[in-house]
């Protein structure tokens, strides 16, 4: 089971990127993005966050999207117009084979 909330290092692992890129594109998408702050004030992000953070990093990253790009695509998913549902594919498939990669190392590992 996840987290309910996650800290910008936990979404910088997540992703594989930088906390300074997390910080960077949650200020770039204000409109998706909502954090909220914790006592020591640090930003807090909620599991629809992540996804999110998982949408943006798949266009700019892998699709080579301009971040005006992403945040115009995501922004019409929101409202209805739909994102590519290659995109919420390919986001399970990575998780599933990372998932399988795991189980084959912990296998190499038992032997």
């Amino acid at each position: 089971m996840g987290k309910l909330f996650y800290k910008v290092g936990d979404i910088a692992l997540e992703l594989g990127e930088s906390p300074s890129l997390v910080r960077f594109w949650a200020n770039k998408f204000p409109k998706l993005l909502k954090p909220s702050r914790d006592g020591k004030g640090d930003r807090v992000f909620t599991v629809e966050d992540l996804e999110m953070f998982k949408r943006i990093h798949y266009l700019v990253k892998t699709k080579g999207m301009t971040l005006e790009g992403a945040s115009n695509r995501l922004a019409a998913a929101k409202h209805g117009e739909g994102l590519d549902r290659n995109v919420i594919v390919k986001e399970k498939l990575s998780e599933i084979r990372s998932q399988l990669v795991e189980v084959l190392e912990n296998l190499k590992n038992t032997r």
